[in-house]
């Protein structure tokens, strides 16, 4: 006697097949399950069980990062460095991080890595500007430190949260800037001169920029 249901599958995030709820009273002899307190007796164990299973049954996705559930995600970032996720973002957006951490992770810091994470949180086309480069020698600028970022909008973050999320990207002797659209909205700089200053309130800042 089959214990699983044929019917659709469940929906984006949860594979588990789908049980008759009384899975276990079914299997009893007709003269158990007649008997009402002998039947929510094993309907206990049922319910225990019926936990169990789904537990095992969604194993095998609980690495695939387009079904696992909600609360794995951060779980699965941490697995190759990826920290900051905000449980705040959308979920369509952090599944997206995940998704593509291993891609961005192997080039992180270089111009093409961080092109490819803007493009990823704005949801469009980002430009990337720097001052690395190769040059002859003693031809070098004096001053190569330094990216300019540019997107047309900040996707389904707001402000605040967008910036938050690049600070992190951005290595720590470079002097950045970045742009939504014509709109310069953070500069490391900025940052500087907020040093101290809470992050919730250079948050604010940002969201009024």
């Amino acid at each position: 006697m089959s214990i699983v249901s044929q019917a659709p599958g469940p929906a984006r995030g949860d594979l588990r097949p789908r049980r008759d709820p009384n899975w276990m009273l079914h299997q009893l002899p007709v003269q158990m399950a007649s008997d009402d307190f002998f039947a929510r007796f094993v309907s206990i164990f049922q319910e225990l069980g019926t936990a169990l299973l789904e537990d095992a049954d969604n194993v095998d996705h609980v690495a695939d990062v387009t079904v696992t559930p909600t609360d794995n995600l951060a779980w699965l970032g941490s697995w190759i460095g990826v920290d900051d996720i905000d449980p705040s973002m959308p979920e369509a957006l952090r599944r997206r991080i995940v998704a593509t951490a291993s891609a961005t992770l192997t080039r992180r810091g270089t111009v093409q890595g961080l092109q490819t994470y803007l493009e990823l949180l704005s949801g469009g086309a980002a430009l990337v500007e720097d001052g690395g480069g190769v040059w002859r020698a003693d031809d070098a600028p004096a001053d190569t430190a330094w990216v300019r970022m540019h997107v047309r909008t900040t996707g389904m973050l707001d402000p605040g949260a967008f910036v938050d999320a690049v600070r992190d990207e951005v290595p720590a002797h470079v002097r950045a800037e970045l742009y939504v659209g014509d709109a310069l909205i953070w500069t490391t700089e900025r940052d500087a001169r907020d040093d101290g200053v809470p992050r919730s309130a250079a948050r604010d800042e940002a969201a009024r920029t």
